[in-house]
């Protein structure tokens, strides 16, 4: 189960988001998300938890709790939206 987590401090790292999941069962990967351009956290970030039971208990353990000085918000991450990237120039 893949599970987004966001309003993470600038400071968060994959290892202690791993340290706050793992508790609620195994972790297969975490991911911070960073900005293409800078390399910066862009303050989320995505926790692949091995199976739904273990997720759900992590995403009702973790929600709301504070992580380096932010309350997190944690829920099932969507998929990716397909599509459409927008951008370019309108002309008229």
């Amino acid at each position: 189960m893949r599970i987004y987590v966001g309003n993470l401090a600038y400071s968060t790292t994959e290892d202690t988001l791993s340290a706050e999941f793992t508790a609620h069962g195994t972790v297969s990967e975490v991911a911070v998300v960073t900005d293409r351009e800078t390399g910066r956290p862009r303050g989320f970030a995505f926790v692949t938890m091995s199976n739904a039971e273990e997720g759900q208990a992590a995403i009702e353990a973790v929600n709301g709790k504070e992580i380096d000085g932010r309350t997190v918000v944690v829920n099932e991450a969507r998929p990716k939206n397909s599509g459409g990237g927008g951008g370019g120039r309108r002309r008229w």
